[in-house]
C-alpha cells in the first residue's frame, strides 16, 4: 500500500512537470523557501527540454571539428604572444598540467606548432598563410558565440570589429591567466607540502592537491560565460553554470584518465593513430559539459521571466497583436518621457511577458525599422528606443507594417481566380488601418 502511494506521488509529479503546470506557479503563489525549491525543479526541466530543442549535441560535434581544425593555429597564436611575453615554456607546461589526459594529443600538437612556427619566421607562411591562421582561430572563436547566443535566443553578434577587438584581448589575456593559475597551483602546493609533517593530515594534503584545479576550471567557465554571448550576463548565474561545468569537466577528466587503459584496445585498431578517436570523444563531451553549462546560466537568468513558455508558442494571432502593441506602446511612452529605455528582461519581467515571445517581438520590431537598439557602450546592456518620430508611430502604422512583413511572390492566381478573397483581405485590412490611423501609441 506504502509503495502505491509512492508511485503515485512520482506519477503525479512527473504530470506536474510534463503538462507545464510547474510553470504556472508564479512568486505570488507560493512562500520563499517553496520558491527556491520551484526554481530549481523549473531550471532543471528548462535545461533538460532545452537540451534537444537546441541540438546540443550536434552544436558539440560542430564545435569539435572546428576545434581540430584550429588547434595548431590557436596554440601558435598563444605561443607567440608568450613568447614575446619570455614565459613560452611555463604556458607549455601549464598547458600540459591543466589537460593530463591529452599528453600524447599535445606532443605531436606542439610538434606541429614548432613547425609552424619555424616556417613562419623564414618568412614562407607570411601574407596568405598569417591571414588563414588568423581566419582559423576567429571562425573557432566566432562559432563558439554563435553557439552560445542561439542558446540566448540572441538574434544578433557582436559585430565585426568588436569581433577583432574582443577576441584579441582574450588571446593576450589567456596566456597571462595561464601563468597565474601555474603560480596558484604552486602555491596551493607549497602549503600542502609544509602540512606533510602532520601525519593526520595526509589524507586531507591528498585531497587538496586533487582539487586545486577546481577552484581555477570553475573561473573559467564562469569568465566563457559571461564574455561570449553578446549580452549581458549577469555573474552569479554565469558563477552558478561554472561550477556546475567546472566540476563536471574536473570529473570527466579524472574519469577519462584513470580510463586509459581502453587506449590498448585502441592501438590494436588504429595503431599510432589511437589518439585521435579518443581526442574527439575528449573533445565531443568537453563541449557538451560546456554547452549544458550555458543552458544552465540561461534558465538561471530567465527563470523568473519562463512562466507560461509553452503557452507563448501557441499564442494566437490576436493576443500577438496584443503584445506587439503593448511592447511597442512602453517603448514609445518611455522616450516620450525621456527616461532610460527599456531592456527586453525588462519588459518581460516587469509586465509578466514570457521571455522568448518578449524577445521574438523585439527581434519582429527591428525587423519593422519600428525599434533600434543603442547600448551605453561596446559591451554595456541593450536598449531599445523607437526608430523614427512617434507622432507618425499610429496603431495603424504598427498594423500595416506587421501585415506587409515577408514575401507574397506565389503564384496563386488572385487576379482572376482568387480576386474577390484577395479583396476581402485588402477591404478588411483597410478598414481596420482606417479604424486606428489617428490613434498614436503615444497616447494609448
Amino acid at each position: 500500500f506504502e509503495i502505491k502511494k509512492i508511485l503515485e506521488k512520482i506519477k503525479s509529479f512527473a504530470r506536474f512537470i510534463i503538462t507545464d503546470d510547474v510553470w504556472r506557479i508564479t512568486d505570488s503563489d507560493v512562500t520563499d523557501s517553496q520558491k527556491k525549491g520551484y526554481d530549481f525543479i523549473k531550471i532543471i526541466t528548462l535545461v533538460g527540454r532545452r537540451f534537444s530543442e537546441d541540438n546540443l549535441s550536434g552544436r558539440a560535434s560542430a564545435l569539435t571539428y572546428s576545434t581540430v581544425l584550429s588547434l595548431v593555429p590557436m596554440l601558435a597564436i598563444l605561443l607567440s604572444i608568450a613568447k614575446g611575453f619570455g614565459f613560452q615554456n611555463i604556458l607549455q607546461n601549464q598547458i600540459f598540467d591543466n589537460f593530463p589526459g591529452q599528453k600524447e594529443v599535445l606532443n605531436k600538437v606542439f610538434a606541429f606548432v614548432e613547425s609552424y612556427m619555424q616556417h613562419a619566421e623564414g618568412g614562407l607562411f607570411l601574407g596568405f598563410g598569417l591571414g588563414l591562421l588568423l581566419y582559423t582561430v576567429l571562425n573557432l572563436i566566432s562559432g563558439i558565440e554563435d553557439n552560445f547566443n542561439v542558446i540566448w535566443q540572441v538574434k544578433k553578434g557582436r559585430p565585426l570589429y568588436r569581433k577583432f577587438t574582443d577576441y584579441f584581448s582574450v588571446f593576450m589575456c589567456f596566456p597571462v591567466f595561464l601563468v597565474f593559475s601555474s603560480g596558484l597551483s604552486i602555491f596551493v602546493t607549497t602549503i600542502v607540502d609544509n602540512l606533510d609533517k602532520y601525519d593526520l593530515l595526509g589524507p586531507v594534503n591528498r585531497l587538496l592537491i586533487n582539487l586545486s584545479p577546481l577552484p581555477i576550471s570553475i573561473l573559467a567557465f564562469t569568465f566563457l560565460y559571461m564574455f561570449m554571448p553578446n549580452i549581458k550576463v549577469k555573474f552569479k548565474h554565469a558563477f552558478f553554470a561554472g561550477i556546475f561545468s567546472g566540476t563536471a569537466f574536473i570529473i570527466f577528466q579524472y574519469l577519462y584518465i584513470n580510463g586509459q587503459i581502453w587506449v590498448s584496445s585502441y592501438n590494436a585498431i588504429y595503431g599510432s593513430f589511437a589518439f585521435f578517436p579518443l581526442l574527439l570523444l575528449w573533445l565531443q563531451l568537453s563541449w557538451l559539459i560546456c554547452l549544458i553549462g550555458v543552458e544552465i546560466s540561461y534558465a538561471s537568468q530567465n527563470i523568473r521571466t519562463y512562466d507560461f513558455e509553452a503557452d507563448s508558442k501557441n499564442i494566437t494571432r490576436r493576443y500577438y497583436d496584443f503584445v506587439i502593441l503593448s511592447v511597442t506602446t512602453l517603448i514609445v511612452k518611455r522616450f516620450e518621457k525621456g527616461e532610460t529605455p527599456y531592456t527586453v528582461e525588462e519588459i518581460s519581467l516587469d509586465h509578466k511577458i514570457p521571455i522568448r515571445l518578449a524577445r521574438q517581438i523585439i527581434f519582429d520590431l527591428q525587423e519593422l525599422d519600428i525599434i533600434n537598439e543603442v547600448r551605453e557602450s561596446d559591451v554595456g546592456e541593450i536598449y531599445y528606443q523607437p526608430a523614427l518620430d512617434i507622432n507618425k508611430i499610429s496603431a495603424a502604422y504598427l498594423f500595416a507594417k506587421i501585415d506587409q512583413k515577408g514575401s507574397e511572390l506565389f503564384k496563386i492566381d488572385k487576379e482572376i481566380a482568387f480576386n474577390k478573397e484577395w479583396n476581402v483581405i485588402i477591404q478588411s485590412r483597410e478598414e481596420v488601418y482606417k479604424f486606428n490611423d489617428q490613434i498614436l501609441l503615444k497616447d494609448l
